[in-house]
């Protein structure tokens, strides 16, 4: 019966529009959109590489070769399996035009490629016409980024190691580029054959093969993998198809699209701040609707559910406009997103994001509205010319805590299962709570501080006032504090996360990087190169060492990721290097080194820390499959590895007699004084073609650039949640319109000016602006430290602009919007005020 006289009330209530509320459903509608666009992006993307995927891959199967060709009998196999089969070589090394050298990507393709799509050229030309003789010299094509480098033009020569080629065209398409991942430079494409009088593919050199298969229509590929990893089993052979043709990026999209989703999240934290101040200031104003409703002899239950339906009829409204916008905006923005993108993407609405986004919307109004609408129980029929809200008990009931407590653990439940990372989801909601607590605590103190700094302002009536306003109950400082401090925190950690991971790459790139990395370097160059370094006064510093790679396969006998799960050591090839005397700077945190001249079974020194991530001790058997062969050693020492100086750095180190016999060549880093790195360059080169030389500067640009697009990305997201607190920001200076008249009326009754009344405004806008931005500086900063150090692993300081500016932008905030509504009380006319108080 209850229920059925609370909906006749809620309909009744309704009528009244939606005055009030419009800051609610702004809040609640934004983050809910911000949450289901993300999702939208996300899975369109998700979509489209699932479509593309046999395109992206460049065939339906790929199987993926360390530095090695396939067998015979692995050809064989493929051969069998396919009914066509394209063998790819892709490595770095240099394109020299003159004196001109630059680094670049080479793909050496066979006369199947491409099996799927089309490579886009200028001119338009087929591949294989473009790839072939002129003029005696064998053709290539390649990026206009390296041709503007380098000075070319279409139909100009051009040398990679000591064979020259004719560039044939401009590369603008190609057609496989996704599932490359990630490339230091601009990519050339030569046929392999046309290699062969190169020095680039020599033995030990590296460089990866990849063999695309098209299969029959109807193939099971989970059968196909099946059956390859049988007879791959052990080889270091790695398997892609056309159902996940770039598992790379669309990991990568995954990942970056939950850590949006999470910032989302916290876009909806302060949304919940403005819903619970939306609805604590309506039900204030119903404080005698609801005394009268006691009087008539409604019962607890009835008056809560009564607001309870109408608080949910709305919030219902605003995810339903927050799903509108959050689908609608990424399909009406398809053309401009997809033109952003490197990779295909399927824009459509789907449901899945929608309904992820929806229920985080339900389960944040629904916390947030809760206390509130609890406490309207605190109503009694001899409290109807009171405002019990105000006066009442700040706590609701305790069944109201449990159940509020109870809704937080499904939302974090939710959003962990959602997300996939559990951690991430602790970690965001810890933040957010420890910065709501934080700001609560602030907001208390800026009061304190405030009533008693009124006895400081003496002679200063504009501070005073602002001070005694601040320090006034009705002021609502703690919704401004609150609603501004949680948007600004996220953006602070944002800019410090950021901050501190470009500085980690570039910061001390001039005190403690080498200027080159060298590879391929062979046996019989590796003395004559040194010998040309060590005799130039401008190089500082020499590094060298013998470089194979390999794939971990087995850890005791059995498959390496029963015993070290999905550790990053294991995903893909490490280096391996061989020594018999300890290196220089070497320290080993347990074990010995093997002696000078030990000649037993193979040993392996491995990282300490990464040693212990996967659970690995002394006397642990390690099977690395280096070229297709399996060599099986012995942990002997565990050894401090540090990876942050990009210098050399090996995983795995063994005995030189483990690896005799192996192909292999060297890597060297080289430290020199800046102006002496291009004649280095040019030198080395003209002695060795076939060297690789890799400009470190240039690298972690590449990378600082690649971090860029993840930065801007996230500052989207905690934008959306900056401006979520402003809406909120604006309705807490709306709800404080009413006691502002009051003042002003008694200020102008007093002889105040409308200037001193508007300068007083203003100061307390600023002062709360001003604590919001101190405590979120704080929270952000606490936030910026803890991802960097402990998630991101790299050293943490203050970036001071991006804080300063955290400050600057919460007195901005805060005073134009408390000036934005100011204008009603300075108007107001003190004796029609007043005279309505009376």
């Amino acid at each position: 019966m209850s229920l059925a006289v609370a909906a006749r009330f809620a309909r009744r209530e309704l009528r009244g529009g939606l005055r009030g509320f419009r800051i609610f459903l702004a809040c609640l509608a934004l983050g809910v959109a911000a949450i289901a666009a993300i999702g939208t992006v996300r899975v369109s993307i998700e979509a489209g590489l699932a479509r593309e995927g046999a395109a992206l891959l460049g065939g339906d199967a790929e199987l993926d070769f360390t530095y090695r060709f396939a067998s015979e009998d692995e050809r064989a196999w493929m051969q069998d399996a396919a009914r066509a089969v394209s063998e790819i070589a892709d490595f770095r090394s240099m394109a020299v035009v003159g004196d001109s050298r630059a680094l670049t990507q080479i793909k050496a393709v066979d006369s199947a490629y491409p099996l799927i799509g089309t490579v886009g050229l200028e001119p338009q030309i087929p591949i294989d016409v473009a790839l072939g003789s002129h003029g005696g010299l064998p053709g290539a094509v390649m990026e206009r980024v390296l041709m503007d480098r380098l000075g070319l033009s279409v139909g100009d020569r051009f040398a990679l190691g000591t064979q020259e080629f004719h560039l044939s065209a401009v590369l603008t398409r190609e057609p496989d580029g996704a599932a490359g991942g990630f490339a230091l430079g601009p990519r050339t494409i030569v046929l392999t054959t046309s290699l062969e009088n190169s020095s680039l593919l020599a033995p030990g050199t590296l460089f990866s093969t990849k063999y695309r298969l098209a299969v029959d229509p109807g193939t099971d590929l989970e059968q196909l993998k099946n059956e390859a990893a049988l007879t791959f089993a052990e080889t270091g052979v790695r398997w892609t198809d056309a159902r996940n043709g770039a598992p790379g990026i669309s990991e990568f999209v995954d990942r970056l699209g939950a850590f949006l989703v999470l910032i989302g999240l916290s876009g909806l934290a302060v949304g919940g701040v403005g819903v619970s101040s939306a609805v604590q200031a309506y039900l204030s104003q119903k404080t005698s609707v609801i005394a009268t409703l006691r009087t008539l002899g409604a019962e607890r239950k009835t008056i809560f559910l009564t607001y309870f339906l109408q608080i949910g009829a709305l919030s219902v409204l605003g995810v339903v406009l927050g799903l509108l916008l959050g689908a609608l905006i990424p399909v009406a923005l398809a053309p401009l997103i997809a033109a952003q993108l490197p990779i295909p993407a399927a824009f459509a609405i789907y449901p899945a994001p929608l309904l992820e986004a929806a229920v985080y919307g339900l389960l944040t109004a629904f916390i947030f509205t809760l206390w509130p609408l609890a406490r309207t129980e605190d109503v009694r029929a001899a409290t109807l010319f009171r405002d019990a809200l105000s006066t009442g008990q700040k706590l609701p009931a305790p069944r109201y805590i449990a159940i509020t407590l109870l809704a937080l653990a499904v939302l974090l439940g939710v959003a962990g299962w959602f997300s996939g990372t559990w951690w991430l989801t602790l970690l965001t909601a810890g933040g957010i709570a420890g910065a709501l607590v934080l700001l609560t605590g602030a907001a208390f103190l800026i009061r304190v501080l405030s009533k008693r700094g009124k006895a400081l302002s003496r002679g200063k009536p504009r501070l005073r006032w602002a001070l005694s306003a601040i320090s006034g109950p009705k002021e609502g400082a703690t919704s401004v504090v609150l609603s501004l401090g949680l948007g600004l925190s996220v953006l602070a950690a944002v800019g410090q996360i950021d901050g501190n991971l470009r500085n980690a790459i570039t910061g001390n790139l001039p005190d403690v990087a080498p200027s080159y990395f060298f590879v391929d370097i062979q046996k019989d160059q590796i003395d004559g190169y040194t010998d040309r370094l060590e005799s130039d006064p401008a190089v500082s510093r020499i590094q060298s060492a013998p470089m194979l790679r390999g794939i971990i396969t087995r850890i005791n006998g059995a498959p390496a990721a029963e015993t070290a799960g999905d550790h990053w050591v294991l995903q893909g090839d490490r280096g391996v290097t061989y020594s018999a005397a300890m290196p220089e700077n070497t320290r080993l945190t347990a074990g010995e080194w093997w002696a000078d001249d030990y000649s037993g079974p193979p040993l392996i020194s491995f990282a300490a820390e990464e040693a212990e991530e996967m659970g690995l001790r002394l006397g642990d058997t390690m099977t690395i499959n280096i070229l297709g062969r399996d060599i099986t050693g012995t942990l002997a020492s565990f050894r401090e590895v540090d990876f942050s100086t990009a210098g050399i750095g090996f995983i795995l180190a063994m005995n030189p007699g483990a690896l005799a016999g192996a192909p292999h060549s060297f890597i060297s880093t080289v430290y020199a004084e800046e102006t002496a790195e291009a004649e280095i360059l040019r030198d080395l080169a003209s002695r060795y073609p076939n060297i690789t030389a890799i400009r470190v500067r240039d690298a972690i640009d590449r990378v600082a650039d690649a971090l860029g697009g993840l930065a801007t990305a996230t500052s989207y997201g905690a934008a959306a949640t900056l401006l979520t607190g402003f809406l909120v920001l604006i309705g807490a200076a709306a709800a404080g319109t009413r006691a502002r008249v009051y003042e002003a009326a008694v200020l102008k009754t007093l002889g105040a000016s409308r200037r001193s009344i508007l300068a007083s405004f203003a100061v307390r806008s600023a002062l709360l602006g001003g604590g919001a931005g101190l405590v979120a500086l704080t929270a952000g900063i606490l936030g910026g430290w803890v991802v960097s150090v402990y998630i991101l692993d790299t050293s943490f300081i203050v970036i001071w602009p991006s804080a300063i500016g955290i400050v600057l932008g919460g007195i901005l905030a805060t005073t134009l919007a408390g000036l934005a509504f100011a204008w009603t009380p300075l108007n107001a006319k003190p004796s029609r005020v007043l005279r309505t108080l009376e």
